[in-house]
């Protein structure tokens, strides 16, 4: 296999384990990050001052922000570039008409998109086991595979550009409608009595437990709700999937429920934190 230079763009709390995940497996790398602190634990080497100089010394370059406002931002200053030739990798979860936009516009620049969103916190970024729902072209996407495995245990190519985003917005309006009756069950269990710990082993061991009811568990009892996956991204994401089409009865209340927690102060942490704002 042919080893391509890779830039990675966005260290946050996913996109730090990420890139490092690229550093480990001994791939050429760049990292750039709007906000240079969060480039510490990367040899200065692999630090590029400006996006402009990454992109000029990569050739497959992975993105991994916050929301369409970051990626339209960073997109911009990307097509000021010479892409020809190269393939940009979107991870973020953005909109569907934001994502296919960006891939139009690269196109007509000779450069290649695929947008790779997925599924997972901070823990499996850590440990490069992200599930990865990808759209865009076969050869785009066997090109990224071997750089996307070492991110993630699953690469699914769903599609055509922007069908990766569909599933990442599908998932997580699921994972709303989970973490919202997570929540909303404890607190009923509190209210007649029933030790925690013990409600959650026994949703935990029952037919009802999941991957995402035991990753939480830990947080519901301890009442420590540090982001692993911040409340105000649920939010965006809920939104995105309105955007996108999902009008169904449980819509009404997501949007209601966690918009209220965004508007109670609750919107930094852990989306499990929902329960502290149902409760208030």
């Amino acid at each position: 296999m042919k080893i391509e230079k890779l830039g990675f763009i966005g260290l946050g709390n996913m996109g730090y384990p990420m890139a490092k995940n690229l550093e480990k497996a001994g791939f050429p790398l760049s990292v750039y990050n709007r906000n240079s602190s969060k480039t510490l634990g990367f040899e200065e080497h692999l630090i590029r001052k400006d996006i402009a100089e990454l992109v000029d010394q990569s050739d497959i370059i992975f993105s991994m922000l916050t929301n369409d406002d970051a990626v339209d931002d960073v997109y911009e200053k990307i097509l000021h570039c010479n892409v020809k030739g190269k393939l940009f990798v979107d991870m973020s979860t953005i909109s569907h008409e934001g994502s296919i936009s960006t891939a139009s516009k690269l196109k007509e620049k000779g450069g290649a998109f695929i947008d790779a969103p997925v599924a997972g916190s901070t823990k499996p970024a850590a440990e490069g086991s992200l599930i990865i729902m990808v759209g865009g072209e076969s050869e785009h996407v066997h090109r990224a595979t071997p750089y996307l495995e070492k991110m993630g245990k699953s690469i699914k190519h769903l599609g055509e550009n922007g069908q990766g985003i569909s599933a990442k917005l599908a998932i997580n309006y699921f994972l709303s409608t989970i973490y919202q009756g997570l929540a909303e069950t404890i607190l009923f269990s509190d209210k007649l009595g029933i030790n925690r710990g013990q409600m959650l082993e026994i949703i935990n061991d029952s037919a009802s437990g999941s991957g995402a009811t035991k990753v939480k568990t830990p947080l519901l009892v301890e009442e420590n709700y540090a982001p692993a996956f911040a409340l105000d991204l649920m939010l965006k994401d809920i939104r995105l999937a309105q955007q996108a089409g999902a009008d169904y009865p449980l819509l009404k209340a997501l949007l209601e429920t966690y918009g209220k927690a965004h508007e109670n102060g609750f919107g930094q942490l852990d989306v499990i934190g929902i329960i502290e704002s149902i409760k208030s």
